[in-house]
């Protein structure tokens, strides 16, 4: 018997059905050893040396492990492909004694019968260049949450959390919050003109003044242009006529792909999660049984390989024609800092065409898939040509201009058209240089700067991506906490921070600079990415960390803390049965409790029950709002409010976080002590 240890039981038939019946396939669905939980295990004066143990719910899955492995003629390590999978690898390696250079490892970025043959096939070490990056962000993520959450307690309030990258994060939101609140707007104008030759008419926007970029502030400067244009002659100063090229987009990464989801799709973040994990894992296609569809779905790097690059081009040129495949491959920059260690996100076989799957595989995978496989193919296409025209125009020492474009060859756009593509063309009469135009009429219009928008989760995806906070296997879990801990919530689906979050930021903040710096954090994960390549220990940049670290910490435990605001009180349609003033709702130790507005004259509190559960979840059937309800009987229940097009119903609130240990949805649970949950069978994740 050879035994093949994964890491989530989704993809387990789906590696099945490529390995011969002597292979058996068992999920370990997840770490099954780590810090534990309920002491810091950090050992500050032996190098940080950690001190792991068997997760206590995993007891049995080792047990389970330790058994099989002593039948097994083989053993390979496949967990996924990345430092937490490498970390995984180790701890089995670890549990079960093995050789530290023992050939058991095996990793493949796409679940197709090739890669997980060529990879059985060809078993290597394990990566301890991986597993020494996972270590120094767990050493670092503990150091940091374990000495900060009780201080944060401590100072404010409650059950508190910090993390390295998720208070970073949570600075982003409530940075963008204040400049909301603070912006100013500014007055600004803008001028065009209605121009004309002969009977055709075009339209040209004022841009400069003796060519300089013209920026008009209010009504005075406008009415001095005015003074000059009105009266002016206009010319024609320079016709420029080019063919210009619009390249195709990369193929996905995962911070794209998520905003594409959450964007365009309307999807939520944990069916994002859920979705694109099922693709990868396998998914069901009528007639076919599982299949993996994509590629691995957490990747900073826009790199395909040559095989999927000939497949492509010999798909496309069969699709669309000769024509429409560039010849030369497409080439695609990677930004600066990503570890490049997997391919872009792609369709494993393209046989599975949109087409193909409609109706043989779930509605909200296929939705998912299309924009998956459109990307892919149309960044290995033609680039579009555009037949472009600019026009210049001077009225004295003001320059107009007036540009247009015309689409030539549609290359790529036939499969997926750019936003900023012109459906109307040019619509500029043929004109040349030194020829007099008739000015039709003015028109000026007054604006204003805009406000920064809030983030959406997809937004604020690609914001810790630019800045180099966390890595695309942490971007959901970062944002799934900060919701856990109630940090942030949705405002018309954009995110905003909570009165607690602005306060734990304040707070660290005020006491802990370096740590809640966004260039040192991003700085830190180039430093650790160094570990993986073999340039750095991990142990000197958590020294370096800890240091200053420490210092900090020691201050902040002797200060009384910064002045924090109290949050106003939530009013409520409740009398106080003592004094008959309204209730109020309020935030204390154990959770959400009813006050008497009346206090401290009244002390009356009520603990909320079930008919005054105002909280709101998301349906996982239809992305609608999920609200509390009411039999006719009285039962509490939970309810789309999308019936009767949605039929969905819960004894418990659906919420919009992913589960962090399975990627299930999460839910919440009502009671005599509330707490989240998932239901998800074999997932035992509780947060109290």
């Amino acid at each position: 018997m050879k035994l093949v240890f994964i890491e989530g039981p989704g993809k387990q038939e789906s590696i099945k059905k490529y390995l011969g019946p002597e292979y058996v396939v068992f999920a370990t669905k997840g770490h099954v050893r780590d810090l534990p939980q309920n002491s810091f295990a950090i050992d500050l004066n032996n190098n940080y040396e950690p001190s792991y143990e068997i997760i206590p719910n995993k007891k049995a899955t080792v047990d389970e492990i330790k058994r099989l492995a002593s039948k097994a003629d083989a053993i390979y390590l496949a967990s996924d492909p990345d430092r937490e999978g490498e970390a995984i690898a180790w701890h089995l390696s670890t549990i079960l004694g093995l050789e530290k250079d023992a050939k058991v490892r095996t990793a493949f970025n796409e679940i197709s019968k090739k890669a997980v043959n060529a990879s059985i096939n060809n078993p290597q070490p394990i990566n301890y260049d991986l597993v020494n990056a996972q270590q120094g962000r767990r050493v670092l993520d503990r150091i940091m949450g374990y000495k900060l959450s009780p201080l944060l307690s401590k100072k404010i309030h409650g059950k508190l959390s910090a993390g390295r990258v998720q208070s970073v994060t949570l600075k982003l939101v409530v940075d963008r919050e204040k400049a909301i609140k603070n912006f100013v707007p500014e007055e600004y104008w803008n001028i065009s003109a209605e121009l004309t030759k002969g009977k055709e008419k075009f339209k040209a926007d004022l841009v400069q003044f003796k060519d300089k970029k013209l920026e008009i502030k209010n009504k005075e400067q406008v009415d001095e242009i005015l003074k000059v244009i009105d009266t002016a002659e206009y010319k024609v100063s320079q016709v420029k006529r080019q063919v210009s090229y619009s390249k195709p987009p990369a193929p996905y990464i995962t911070s794209s792909l998520q905003q594409d989801a959450l964007s365009k799709l309307k999807m939520s973040l944990s069916a994002y999660t859920k979705t694109a994990q099922s693709l990868y894992e396998g998914v069901m296609i009528k007639g076919e049984g599982k299949t993996a569809l994509v590629t691995y779905i957490r990747t900073d790097s826009t790199r395909v390989s040559l095989d999927a690059q000939f497949m492509a081009k010999e798909y496309i040129i069969d699709t669309y024609g000769k024509e429409y495949h560039p010849g030369k491959f497409n080439e695609f920059a990677t930004k600066e800092g990503a570890q490049d260690a997997h391919e872009a996100i792609r369709p494993i076989n393209l046989k599975y065409t949109p087409e193909y799957l409609k109706d043989k595989i779930d509605e909200q995978y296929l939705k998912l898939y299309t924009l998956i496989f459109n990307r892919f193919v149309s960044s290995q296409m033609s680039w579009a040509q555009y037949d472009s025209l600019t026009v210049d125009i001077l009225a004295g020492d003001y320059k107009f201009r007036s540009s247009g474009k015309a689409l030539i060859f549609d290359g790529f756009t036939k499969l997926t058209k750019p936003q900023d593509d012109d459906k109307n063309g040019i619509n500029i009469p043929a004109l040349t240089e030194g020829e007099i135009v008739t000015k039709k009429q003015i028109k000026t219009e007054q604006k204003f700067t805009k406000p920064p928008v809030r983030f959406t989760t997809a937004t604020l995806t690609h914001e810790m991506e630019v800045q180099g906070i966390g890595r695309p296997s942490t971007y959901a879990a970062t944002i799934t906490t900060l919701f856990n801990r109630e940090y942030i919530k949705t405002e018309k689906n954009a995110l905003v921070p909570t009165d607690l979050g602005v306060q734990v930021t304040e707070y660290l903040e005020e006491y802990f600079k370096q740590a809640m710096d966004i260039k040192f954090t991003a700085a830190m994960e180039n430093e650790l990415d160094d570990v993986e390549l073999g340039k750095a220990k991990w142990q000197e940049i958590v020294d370096k960390f800890y240091v200053d670290f420490a210092k900090q910490l020691d201050y902040a435990s002797k200060q009384s803390g910064i002045s924090l605001p109290k949050s106003a009180p939530e009013p409520s349609d409740i009398k106080c049965d003592k004094c008959g003033a309204m209730m109020v709702y309020r935030d204390g130790k154990f959770g959400r409790f009813l006050a008497c507005s009346n206090f401290p004259k009244c002390k009356n509190t009520k603990n909320l029950n079930e008919n005054e559960i105002t909280e709101t979840g998301i349906c996982p059937k239809c992305g609608g709002v999920v609200s509390a309800k009411h039999s006719k009987h009285g039962k509490l229940f939970f309810g789309c409010n999308n019936y009767p097009n949605c039929d969905y119903v819960s004894w418990d609130l659906p919420l919009d976080r992913p589960c962090p240990a399975c990627g299930k949805n999460l839910f919440k649970k009502f009671g005599k002590k509330t707490s989240i949950v998932c239901l998800n069978k074999g997932c035992n994740y509780v947060e109290n």
